[in-house]
């Protein structure tokens, strides 16, 4: 009498591994899209030849008035090259707001070549077509 014998269960464990990775990754990208974009307020003006930059490791805000924000904090043009400095390799781009005089982009560019740095960029934002 074999068909009245009771057979074991199995445990199906390949679909919940499908499960479970799905979870996992699902659970990723919603932190990744929590996670708030860091950014400088600044009417960059607009280039129709605009490259690609790596990510760079300073990022300096020139605004209309002349004040300087070097990662979200004001510092002086003083202040600048003495930070500069103490960083290795730094990689500095440079986010000047649109009506920025020329001067003060120069004098910002000039502190950061004074401290050593030689990677600078300035950031633009494409031209709409």
């Amino acid at each position: 009498m074999q068909y009245l014998e009771m057979r074991k269960g199995r445990v199906e464990i390949i679909p919940m591994i499908d499960i479970m990775l799905f979870l996992l990754v699902f659970f990723i990208m919603v932190t990744l899209r929590m996670i708030p974009a860091q950014g400088l307020p600044a009417h960059l003006p607009g280039s129709s030849t605009a490259q690609q930059l790596p990510k760079p490791k300073v990022t300096l805000a020139l605004h209309k008035d002349g004040t300087l924000d070097m990662d979200g904090k004001a510092v002086t043009l003083a202040a600048l090259t003495a930070q500069l400095r103490t960083r290795a390799d730094a990689q500095v781009t440079i986010a000047a707001s649109r009506g920025v005089p020329v001067q003060d982009l120069v004098k910002v560019m000039d502190a950061c070549r004074s401290a050593g740095v030689s990677a600078i960029g300035l950031a633009t934002a494409p031209l709409a077509r």
